[in-house]
């Protein structure tokens, strides 16, 4: 487990423009429970979250159509909720950073780790943006 005063300001990142963090298997469950669109950043301290999966994932909410809630668990430190928010991305293995965007609490597009690793944010977030108009 990485020490709360680590991560504070990794989470901030995308709590400070409107990502809920979800700390707990519970509120992973309610989240995905709401109709509607929800976007899952599982979030981490490693290089490309912080240059590639924040900046894309912030990026990607400036667009017409966007996911009704933005959430976040945190790889390394938020266990329970990210085993939950793992569980429900199957068939895709676990990697960190990753983004899910579920619809009605089913998984519709998935950002694995390789798909963000080494790619520009604007790449991650243009991905993004074409799933939001696809199913937001």
């Amino acid at each position: 487990m990485y020490p709360p005063e680590l991560v504070k300001p990794m989470k901030e990142d995308l709590t400070n423009v409107g990502f809920n963090e979800l700390t707990t298997a519970s509120q992973v469950d309610d989240a995905l429970s709401k109709p509607g669109t929800t976007l899952v950043m599982v979030n981490s301290v490693c290089g490309c979250a912080a240059a590639n999966a924040r900046p894309g994932a912030k990026a990607s909410i400036q667009n017409a159509k966007k996911p009704d809630q933005l959430v976040t668990v945190f790889a390394g430190v938020d266990k329970e909720a990210v085993d939950s928010a793992r569980a429900k991305m199957i068939p895709f293995p676990p990697s960190s950073p990753s983004i899910a965007l579920f619809k009605d609490g089913e998984l519709v597009h998935m950002l694995e780790r390789h798909h963000i690793e080494g790619r520009p944010a604007d790449m991650i977030a243009d991905n993004l943006k074409d799933a939001y108009n696809e199913y937001c």
